[in-house]
């Protein structure tokens, strides 16, 4: 319990009116975005990350980050119950019980149990990132140049192999990612890379604009390009009645799926490309064979909704262990949140713990706080957020936009980073109609350039020698884990093969 006074110094810092404001703002701005159809945490945080760049606190930022992502993740909730539409892919589960349960006129219990589950798996979640922090990151800081560049290919490698249904898509927007990363002047030699006589990309390509491309402006021409494809029907809600909109024998269903969500989301959420795909489709099967209303399943079953739910939101808090300890992202959300911590010059990573002690336990604090404002919040302004899904959709897109641009040109007060971005948001439209997987690109921006510096730097120290990469057992380990994540999607098409039938590669969904 050696963490606790560090704790309690971070709600100090947290539970000041000015932070307590922020966390509120990002609580409620993260639902307000996060509840719109077909928009994710990735595209929440990418829309609003210029927000803050003129804000001068990064403790008030961060704060304010934390909880539009954990906003963002409850709003998806909502619209996968009420509109059949997830805003991500880690809503899907959630929707296919909880729609049924509103056209059955339950749509208050779907939303209560996801609620209240998605608070119980928060704060547990919150309370073994607690535990588990300082230890990793001790771990981490044994971790040299090699165990670094091993650890990032594992990131990209795990990340590319598992999410989308082809590896050779994700290939290519790996490689798209990393060539982004390569552009600028070289940090060792002062040479230019693919500026293409330039000078707007002597300094690379602003991470933001990436983002806002791929997330806002793609993803926004992607879903307007599909509009009529959208349910337009909102489900109405029921009178309420019992003790949070659940009877007794709601909370009798519920208790146990949030726990076991929570058990499955939070290990998931710190393996590269874990997410929180894979926790909550586990949780949803698991329930589905374990309930002894087995029955209801396809109909409305509030087991399936309270386990995925569970499952999502502890899959946050188990995303942050890596990213926080070690400054590796395993999920695009993960990534756009490595981008705002890198905004305020704040690198996550081991040292983090040592330098930044206070900003990075008030981090921690206010995902407490956050999970309590959104139980307070969400369930009474449910009619509010109602309200939101029956904004007219060309509206509410072309808002979208609108917002984007002018959050590019506030960032960088350049047109040719505008049209920089909108020209990524094309690649990102066409990458989302043809399938291509988003997280890879993002990834090896993030990754790529902290790998190449790496792999040179820990030849250097080897005098050139690329044993270096496999004397140490860590080194080896992690790239065995590289090359054993390549394989496994491929496994159960070669066991089939040995056994005479067919099966199909293993694929996650991506968490975009």
């Amino acid at each position: 319990m050696s963490f606790l006074p560090n704790l309690f110094d971070g709600f100090g810092a947290v539970l000041t009116p000015e932070n307590l404001l922020f966390a509120a703002i990002g609580v409620t701005i993260g639902t307000l975005v996060g509840v719109l159809p077909g928009i994710g945490p990735a595209l929440t945080i990418a829309l609003l990350l210029p927000l803050t760049f003129n804000m001068n606190d990064p403790v008030g930022a961060l704060i304010m980050f934390a909880g539009i992502y954990a906003g963002a993740m409850y709003g998806g909730s909502t619209t996968s119950i009420l509109l059949n539409t997830p805003g991500e892919s880690a809503s899907v589960a959630t929707s296919i019980e909880g729609y049924q349960m509103a056209r059955r006129g339950r749509a208050r219990a779907a939303l209560a149990t996801a609620a209240i589950g998605s608070f119980v798996a928060g704060t547990i979640s919150t309370v073994l990132l607690s535990l588990l922090a300082v230890p990793m990151a001790k771990f981490a800081v044994m971790f040299r140049a090699a165990d670094y560049f091993a650890l990032a290919v594992l990131a990209l490698v795990a990340v590319t192999a598992l999410v989308g249904r082809s590896m050779v898509r994700g290939l290519m927007s790996l490689s798209l990612g990393l060539f982004f990363g390569l552009v600028g002047i070289d940090s060792l030699t002062g040479q230019a890379r693919f500026t293409f006589g330039s000078v707007n990309l002597l300094d690379g390509v602003n991470m933001v604009v990436v983002i806002v491309g791929l997330f806002a402006i793609g993803e926004t021409l992607y879903i307007a390009s599909r509009l009529r494809d959208l349910p337009a029907t909102v489900a109405p809600l029921e009178p309420a009645r019992g003790f949070a909109w659940l009877t007794r024998s709601d909370w009798s269903r519920s208790w146990r799926p949030w726990l076991r969500g929570t058990a499955l989301g939070f290990p998931f959420g710190a393996l590269p490309s874990g997410g929180a795909e894979l926790p909550t489709f586990l949780s949803y099967t698991y329930e589905k064979k374990r309930s002894r209303n087995r029955e209801e399943f396809g109909s409305g079953a509030i087991e399936g909704v309270a386990g995925p739910e569970a499952a999502n939101n502890a899959s946050f808090s188990g995303v942050l262990v890596p990213l926080l300890t070690l400054g590796i992202p395993t999920s695009a959300t993960a990534a756009v949140m490595l981008a705002a911590f890198q905004i305020f010059n704040v690198q996550p990573g081991p040292d983090l713990f040592e330098e930044g002690s206070p900003l990075v336990w008030a981090l921690i604090a206010s995902l407490y706080v956050g999970n309590v404002l959104l139980l307070l919040l969400n369930l009474p302004l449910i009619r509010v957020w109602v309200k939101v899904l029956q904004v007219p959709r060309p509206v509410l897109y072309a808002s979208i936009l609108v917002f984007a641009t002018l959050g590019v040109y506030a960032v960088s007060g350049s047109i040719f980073q505008v049209l920089l971005a909108y020209g990524i948001g094309v690649i990102g439209f066409f990458m989302r109609r043809y399938d291509f997987p988003i997280a890879p690109v993002i990834l090896g921006l993030i990754l790529g350039p902290m790998m190449e510096e790496q792999f040179r730097r820990a030849l250097g120290l080897a005098n050139g020698d690329f044993t270096v990469f496999v004397s140490r057992p860590l080194t080896t380990v992690l790239l065995s884990l590289a090359v054993l994540a390549v394989l496994v999607p491929y496994a159960p098409r070669v066991v089939a093969r040995i056994r005479g039938g067919q099966a199909t590669k293993i694929a996650l969904a991506e968490d975009d």
